[in-house]
């Protein structure tokens, strides 16, 4: 039986963040500084660069599989069902038709994973996510 994924992710004027998650556990995180021409980005396009930047890292896990978006931009929610009116809005769901996912709308402060990953360093994450490894392979190795 496949588990199930969850990408969550936040822009904000300087960067955008996204968490993997898998059975409500983090498994990874991506962060990338917005240049000067994103920085000026309506705050749905910037939400929008964050989704499509982690399903792009994280094709290999999602392809084939169903799986949830979170994102605290609303509008997001409803983007198959809008209207196409921008060349971008194009490029965007031309990316994203190739995958079985379901867009939902987490209010910000709910959205926890990449809120709470935004102001770690690459450094600290690995040591968090090193020390949470627990499977039979790593106690089968400890027996030996």
């Amino acid at each position: 039986m496949s588990k199930s994924f969850i990408v969550e992710t936040d822009a904000s004027g300087s960067g955008i963040e996204a968490v993997l998650m898998q059975e409500g556990h983090p498994i990874t995180y991506i962060n990338k500084a917005l240049g000067l021409r994103q920085q000026v980005l309506s705050t749905c396009k910037r939400e929008m660069l964050a989704i499509l930047l982690a399903i792009t890292k994280w094709k290999q896990y999602l392809w084939g599989r169903s799986f949830k978006i979170r994102t605290d931009h609303v509008s997001l929610k409803y983007l198959l069902d809008q209207k196409i009116s921008s060349p971008s809005q194009h490029l965007w769901l031309t990316k994203l038709l190739r995958f079985d996912y379901k867009i939902e709308f987490c209010k910000g402060r709910e959205n926890v994973a990449a809120n709470a990953f935004s102001g770690i360093t690459n450094n600290e994450l690995n040591a968090l996510a090193l020390s949470r490894i627990s499977t039979p392979l790593i106690a089968d190795i400890k027996k030996s």
